[in-house]
């Protein structure tokens, strides 16, 4: 063993988590849950390591300065990405799809109408989120995200069959490529931030 002395005997280890001088007691749960067929409860060894982790919780948080010297002076700047500023992105980068969609591809007309729809099923969605969380700030929990995502996942796929059903000269690959495109504007803001 590597930083063992050759005059001393290697212990017994039960495995990563069972530090060696804790292999008695460790081996005594096991034998208290094995069962009658001679087969092992794991859970219980399980139980007993959560038990003993909860004992010696020595987590310490960052203070801002510590914070500051790890990631830099930037840690405790607010963030310049707002949902509002990405929902403003995927308008301006789903026009610009539907312009070089206008441009690009015969017919232009139903390819731009598509493509405009397309990135409307990502940016008319997360303008609805946006402004539920900010109508939401003060009162915002994790019950209320969770709700305005599920809304916003409902929407989307509301929209989809909506415009599958109802708009007959669809083209589905400019509508699929401008969703996309939209729909990559989180990571482009998250980049750029």
């Amino acid at each position: 063993m590597v930083g063992q002395r050759p005059d001393e005997a290697p212990q017994a280890h039960e495995g990563p988590d069972v530090p060696p001088g804790e292999v008695g007691a460790s081996r005594r749960g096991q034998d208290a849950a094995a069962d009658n067929s001679g087969r092992v409860d794991h859970n219980v060894r399980w139980d007993e390591l959560d038990a003993s982790q909860q004992d010696n919780n020595d987590i310490v948080p960052l203070t801002r300065a510590e914070a500051e010297q790890i990631f830099g002076a930037q840690v405790s700047r607010p963030s310049r990405v707002t949902p509002f500023r990405v929902v403003a992105a995927q308008v301006v980068l789903s026009l610009v799809a539907t312009l070089a969609w206008w441009l690009f591809y015969k017919p232009p007309g139903s390819a731009a109408l598509s493509a405009f729809l397309g990135g409307a099923i990502c940016w008319f969605p997360g303008a609805l989120f946006a402004a539920r969380l900010k109508q939401l700030s003060r009162a915002g929990t994790v019950f209320n995200w969770m709700l305005g995502e599920a809304f916003k996942m409902g929407a989307t796929i509301a929209m989809f069959v909506a415009i599958a059903f109802w708009y007959h000269d669809v083209q589905w690959i400019p509508l699929l490529v401008t969703y996309l495109i939209a729909l990559k504007t989180y990571w482009i803001a998250l980049a750029w931030r």
